[in-house]
């Protein structure tokens, strides 16, 4: 097999006509890589993302083929089909936090879509929004607005892209909320295939990819009980020796501890199924 692309915590390995997506231990905070694992991190991000994956089987072709990869990879590994991923991040929003936050405090707006004034944080919006964002292979991604990703992508394609976006936020809050969750915002990834259908590609819906807060807990103007990497941001937030860029510091064990447990609760509370 052949390494194609390593990123902060994941690499994807060609097998022949496949490409094996593989999910690490790692943690990232503000683009730089923690020294730190959170152990079953990797196995849980797989596992949750294809429990969601069945859950949307009906609204858009998935890239999964199976879960036949190396042993030493087995749990935290998917074997996928090749696909020519769109230059695109696909952000669903229906809270205001994070990069969203700032940009809205900033100009009223995110990717370009003016928001209602006196919005605080962690506000639910009146309707869920399609925020998308470029695709940085290194520093940040920036915002762009709806008609950006059209000249990128087509008319077409780039309205498809929105649609499918809030459909699966939509369907995934509703699951979520039921089981005490909200789903603040979401990324994802979309490419073709050989057959040139549009496909749901990369990870779905999990703490590395999604914000997740405790429903019974949530109150607007403040920040959120997270049960996603967010904890590992609060954390380094703290630090006053470290200037966010490489070599990132050691996670206390106390937090790689409670990292790993969020990780694990929000599994068993969305799936339904006690992690192993």
């Amino acid at each position: 097999m052949e390494l194609i692309r390593q990123g902060k915590v994941r690499e994807v390995y060609a097998d022949g006509q496949d490409v094996i997506l593989v999910a690490s231990d790692r943690v990232s905070v503000y683009d730089v890589v923690l020294p730190t694992p959170v152990p079953d991190k990797g196995a849980i991000l797989t596992q949750l993302s294809l429990w969601w994956f069945r859950q949307f089987a009906d609204l858009v072709p998935n890239h999964v083929i199976s879960e036949d990869v190396p042993a030493e990879w087995k749990g935290r590994a998917i074997r996928c089909r090749k696909l020519d991923i769109l230059p695109v991040e696909c952000i669903a929003r229906g809270y205001l936090a994070g990069l969203g936050l700032r940009s809205y405090q900033e100009s009223g707006s995110v990717s370009g879509l003016a928001l209602p004034p006196g919005l605080v944080e962690a506000d639910r919006l009146p309707q869920p929004v399609f925020t998308p964002s470029t695709k940085a292979d290194e520093g940040h991604d920036e915002y762009i607005p709806f008609e950006a990703v059209a000249e990128r992508v087509g008319a077409a394609t780039a309205a498809r892209l929105r649609d499918l976006t809030l459909d699966i936020y939509a369907r995934g809050s509703e699951i979520a909320r039921e089981r005490g969750v909200v789903i603040a915002d979401t990324k994802l990834e979309f490419g073709y295939d050989a057959a040139g259908v549009l496909t749901l590609a990369d990870e779905v819906l999990t703490p590395d990819s999604s914000r997740f807060w405790k429903a019974s807990e949530y109150e607007p103007g403040r920040s959120q009980w997270s049960y996603d990497k967010q904890y590992v941001r609060d954390w380094s937030a703290t630090l006053t020796d470290w200037d966010r860029t490489a070599p990132g510091p050691e996670i206390p064990a106390d937090v790689v501890a409670e990292t790993r447990a969020r990780y694990v609760e929000i599994y068993e509370t969305l799936t339904g199924e006690a992690w192993t």
